[in-house]
């Protein structure tokens, strides 16, 4: 946990995070925006520590989500697949490890 967050409300956390990054903050405002006209979001990177830090800003957003990284393996991975990739799914978001690709997408 980000010192002084221990105790944070999850709005306050969320707000702390956002304010923490310029790059969270384009996301807080684009995200929204996409979703609202209907788009869906892949987000990609090669930091499993990023990938952690975005799925607690997304949880904390109520965005719906999947992750794939050099984690998730086997059936768990074309799962997360199949889900966002169903014909009506309402998965918005799905984050994607960059050094997962070895386990095939």
């Amino acid at each position: 946990q980000a010192e002084g967050l221990e105790a944070a409300s999850d709005a306050e956390y969320a707000e702390r995070l956002v304010a923490a990054s310029g790059k969270l903050v384009l996301l807080d405002k684009l995200l929204p925006s996409l979703r609202a006209q209907g788009h869906r979001v892949l987000l990609f990177s090669q930091f499993r520590m990023l990938l952690d830090l975005l799925e607690d800003y997304v949880a904390h957003r109520g965005f719906s989500h999947e992750r794939l990284d050099g984690g998730v393996t086997g059936e768990r991975r074309q799962a997360a697949i199949d889900r966002f990739c169903a014909p009506g799914s309402n998965t918005f978001l799905f984050l994607l490890g960059t050094k997962a690709g070895g386990g095939g997408i």
